[in-house]
């Protein structure tokens, strides 16, 4: 794109550049995808074509084909594109974390807000459905986790319910599933407000994951 001045626009390349590199994540995740999404349009826009001819409202309908062609291939890429990013980062530490947080809904996702020196950790998301505590890492690990975080939440998220979920491809392990609405936004913000005054829990460490696969111990305290 380029603007009055004959510069590039840097805002129009960059959403250029992002969809390059989203379609070359689709490509790699589903061969197949492209086509599907192509075909997608141009068979919305044949539809319309046809009509047209058939009611002589060719004028008239083939623009609105090329919209809603358009319109129903991006919603498909926009599908296969969420898929791949979540094929790219499946079996990775924090991976629920980065599901969580581009969910919509108006969440408020707080990574790790407990954690063992296992690697076993547990997200927080707060929503109209209530408190969604995921759990990631080992299922015979993240129930004692899970429960241990769901009694300290409950101290002030009182009469609100909390969900609790493990992700992985263990047994006994599942997706995110879709949740019903108990909260509305004011009640939302409230609770977010309370959660924030709960004392500070063992958190994961800040920058990239220790290579040994367990957390660093803590310093323990001196006594005089």
């Amino acid at each position: 794109m380029v603007n009055k001045q004959g510069a590039a626009d840097p805002a129009g390349m960059g959403r250029i550049k992002q969809l390059r590199m989203a379609a070359g994540l689709v490509r790699k995740s589903n061969p197949w995808a492209l086509p599907i999404v192509a075909l997608t349009a141009i068979g919305i826009i044949a539809v319309f074509v046809v009509v047209g001819l058939l009611t002589g409202l060719v004028v008239l309908l083939v623009p609105l084909g090329v919209l809603v062609g358009l319109m129903a291939a991006m919603i498909v890429f926009g599908r296969f594109a969420q898929s791949a990013q979540y094929a790219a980062i499946e079996g990775q530490p924090g991976a629920a974390a980065a599901i969580l947080q581009t969910m919509r809904g108006g969440w408020t996702v707080t990574p790790a807000v407990a954690a063992n020196r296992n690697m076993d950790v547990v997200h927080r998301a707060v929503g109209k459905p209530g408190v969604v505590l995921v759990g990631e890492g080992s299922p015979s690990r993240l129930p004692s986790l899970l429960a241990a975080e769901k009694k300290r939440i409950s101290r002030v998220a009182y009469d609100v319910p909390i969900y609790d979920f493990q992700v992985g491809n263990e047994e006994g392990q599942l997706p995110i599933r879709r949740l019903p609405r108990n909260l509305k936004g004011p009640a939302v913000a409230d609770l977010n407000f309370r959660l924030k005054a709960l004392p500070g829990n063992l958190q994961a460490p800040k920058g990239p994951l220790p290579k040994t696969g367990r957390m660093p111990k803590q310093p323990r305290p001196r006594f005089r």
